[in-house]
């Protein structure tokens, strides 16, 4: 490696240090000044949590991309049905500061952690709260997931892609039809959720000018970017620029929030019209402990009710008629595994829990061809697709938590990874747990490095990060999948085997992968697919 390239790089990951030791929040334990703090900014999250009818026909249990959709499909229907969420329910606000950033978190970002080490892998600290990420930590891999009214929609990067026929084909082994995904439900989705790629004006703004110089660099290598279709309103999006509201995706913000409302998450869609149908109420702060089904056939869900600071407020159990888990991979799969070992549904089948994979997530950084200087535009404009080696693809990135120059265009990889793990349970603590393999993690680092030193090579990139440790790392996942996986643990449209009532609806169903690509469409399509199937069979 060039002397240059090298002190290029290493002063840029100084900086990043730097800015990690003196803007790294704030001291651990400090929870009733901060709880004040956040009563003040957003004081719609502490209004009292309302609580849930003791029996509903119907509980779904989340409120991501798979349980709007259920909730909406299902009030449509005429059923009526009660949404448990963890988290709280977040309101937008033009001006207001409702949401952290992740260059100088606070408890708003993370549920119920005091630290937290990202991309840049500066640890950062402060005071424990139930904000929107949770960090689940397993041997081996770190998973990053919602805990939010809304789900994944609230601190995802934006970007919805189908997969192609052939990986979809692959990994779902004819239990789902692709023609019938492409031709209703892909669709489908893309209309509710207004999906549209980055439109001109705002690809040639000052905050998009990483993702140009990232399309130029991967153009010098040979490769043609094609446009990501995205969640975000552009039209706030352009607000940011003339003024108009506070500055959120144009900051590099995304991870935990938008405040303005820029992405149009599922309390903007699936979850609003659901509730407007009179027939779905969403409560917020009930963490769902354990689910069980009883001898007459009707399940019981014990719920914890929380305040955002932590403070447990009560635990009850509800009950209804038909339960749909959409509580996100790790959360549906450690319900149904808990409830598997503890007898509470003994039905269950030998494929409980089996089928995780990372979505073959992979974080990525290589040096821009000249420092010219860059905004942190958040939505993801393009991707490229490689498989001169194992298939992946790279989608372009901003770098998370580093509002600034630092000479760094940054990817996110999905390798068509063929691993997979299983949830196993620990009797002695009730904890469900996985573990992912360290050979495993470096496979598919090893894959998608390869292509990205290629354009770094091809593009004459200014900088090499590899000799610090920061071109690759696996070291978490922001797309978990599997556990309970459709065909094998369900039926062909989620119905959970040998308990007649009980549905699996989100990110647990899909077989450890999406094929290259963000899942969230692929939740949300199936979750449309398969909502629709039982509602019109009557179960």
């Amino acid at each position: 490696m060039r002397r240059r390239t090298f002190f290029k790089a290493a002063g840029t990951a100084a900086m990043l240090g730097a800015a990690g030791t003196e803007l790294s929040g704030v001291p651990a334990g400090a929870d009733p000044m901060w709880a004040s703090l956040f009563r003040d900014w957003v004081p719609e999250i502490f209004a009292p949590l309302a609580d849930p009818p003791e029996h509903t026909e119907a509980i779904v249990i989340g409120s991501g991309f798979g349980a709007a959709v259920t909730a909406l499909r299902l009030a449509e229907a005429g059923v009526t049905n009660t949404v448990l969420e963890r988290g709280s329910r977040w309101p937008n606000d033009p001006w207001r500061e409702i949401f952290t950033g992740d260059d100088l978190p606070d408890g708003r970002g993370f549920w119920h952690r005091t630290s937290f080490t990202g991309v840049t892998k500066v640890p950062m600290q402060f005071a424990s709260f139930g904000g929107v990420l949770d960090c689940t930590e397993y041997p081996g891999i770190d998973v990053w997931r919602a805990a939010a009214v809304g789900g994944g929609s609230v601190v995802f990067t934006g970007a919805m892609i189908a997969p192609e026929q052939r990986f979809f084909d692959h990994l779902f082994g004819g239990t789902v039809d692709y023609g019938e995904m492409a031709n209703v439900y892909f669709p489908r989705v893309r209309e509710m959720l207004r999906l549209n790629s980055i439109p001109a004006d705002l690809y040639a703004a000052e905050p998009f000018a990483h993702s140009r110089a990232w399309d130029d660099q991967v153009r010098k290598a040979g490769f043609q970017p094609q446009p990501n279709d995205s969640i975000f309103n552009w039209d706030i999006v352009r607000g940011e620029l003339a003024g108009a509201t506070k500055p959120s995706a144009t900051v590099a913000r995304s991870n935990l929030g938008n405040s303005n409302g820029a992405k149009f998450d599922l309390n903007q869609n699936y979850l609003k019209y659901a509730q407007d149908t009179g027939k779905s109420a969403i409560y917020s702060g009930h963490q769902v402990e354990s689910i069980a089904q009883e001898p007459g056939g009707r399940f019981s869900v014990t719920v914890t009710k929380l305040a955002p600071t932590g403070d447990v407020l009560g635990t009850r159990t509800l009950t209804c008629d038909r339960l749909f888990l959409g509580a996100g991979s790790i959360g549906t799969s450690e319900l149904l595994v808990r409830a598997q070992a503890t007898g509470t549904l003994p039905n269950l089948n030998e494929h409980i829990g089996d089928g995780w994979g990372t979505n073959g997530d992979v974080v990525l950084a290589r040096g821009a061809s000249s420092l010219a200087g860059f905004g942190q535009g958040a939505p993801s404009a393009s991707r490229i697709f490689d498989e001169s080696g194992t298939p992946l693809t790279l989608e372009s990135w901003y770098i998370p938590g580093i509002p600034f120059e630092t000479g760094a265009l940054a990817s996110l990889g999905m390798v068509l990874d063929p691993v997979r793990t299983r949830f196993g349970f620990d009797a002695a603590s009730n904890r469900v747990g996985l573990s992912w393999s360290t050979k495993d993690r470096d496979d598919t680092v090893a894959a998608a490095r390869a292509v990205d030193h290629r354009i770094a090579e091809r593009a004459d990139s200014v900088a090499e990060y590899g000799a610090l440790g920061y071109d690759a790392n696996a070291l978490f996942t922001a797309h978990p999948l599997g556990g309970a996986v459709l065909g094998k643990a369900t039926d062909g449209n989620g119905r959970v085997h040998g308990h007649p009532g009980l549905y699996v609806m989100d990110g647990a169903a899909i077989p450890g992968s999406t094929g290259t690509v963000n899942p969230s469409l692929t939740i949300t399509a199936l979750a449309e697919r398969n909502i629709e199937a039982i509602v019109r069979a009557g179960r």
